[in-house]
């Protein structure tokens, strides 16, 4: 990567034991990878114990285990950690209103304010790879042949994907557009454009 754009962003994923917090659901593992420049810098993982039970679904989708919940850290200790880790950085999620949820809920849990500077990976990736075969992680990351071991639905993996996916959308950005550096800020917006005017869009930002 030639990003030249020097700003943190942080990429997270939940694994969860559904698909909503309204619903009673919570997080059972958190992922993070802290960004800049094109590299990963940091790395923040941990299973976390909510003191709910994993559905056998749940345990079959992720491989995580009622035993490996059960033997982790609380997840208010966890979430203060994470909390630590995030700061005040711009925050990146594939499919980010999810993940979104979750952080939220969870933070609210230990005192901690919400946290509503998202950029999605998902709605990005519509408006810069729209011939796609479809925008889920796992497609993309072989589409664009990213980096992998092959795990996928673990928390920890997929927050790395979609780091390696961000940080592939914004230099192809920059390659075909011509920018000097593409910040955090244009790729959150960008995914607000409507897909048949993103290039004019974009083309109006380098023209600015």
């Amino acid at each position: 990567m030639q990003l030249t754009h020097q700003e943190t962003v942080v990429v997270l994923d939940f694994e969860t034991t559904g698909i909503s917090p309204d619903y009673g659901d919570r997080a059972i593992e958190i992922g993070a990878v802290k960004i800049r420049g094109g590299q990963i810098l940091e790395r923040f993982q941990s299973l976390m114990n909510p003191g709910v039970r994993v559905s056998q679904f749940i345990e079959n989708y992720t491989g995580i285990t009622n035993q490996m919940v059960q033997e982790a850290p609380d997840a208010a200790e966890v979430m203060r950690e994470f909390a630590d880790f995030i700061g005040d950085e711009p925050l990146v999620a594939h499919n980010a209103s999810f993940d979104r949820r979750f952080l939220n809920t969870e933070l609210s849990l230990v005192g901690q304010g919400a946290k509503d500077n998202f950029g999605c990976s998902m709605l990005i990736s519509r408006r810069v790879y729209p011939y796609a075969p479809n925008h889920k992680l796992e497609t993309l990351v072989r589409y664009k042949d990213l980096q992998t071991d092959g795990t996928f639905h673990r928390a920890l993996a997929d927050a790395e994907m979609t780091a390696y996916l961000w940080m592939c959308m914004a230099e192809d950005l920059r390659s075909l557009y011509g920018f000097d550096q593409v910040p955090f800020v244009l790729m959150r917006d960008l995914a607000k454009v409507p897909k048949a005017q993103v290039g004019a869009y974009l083309l109006r930002l380098l023209n600015a």
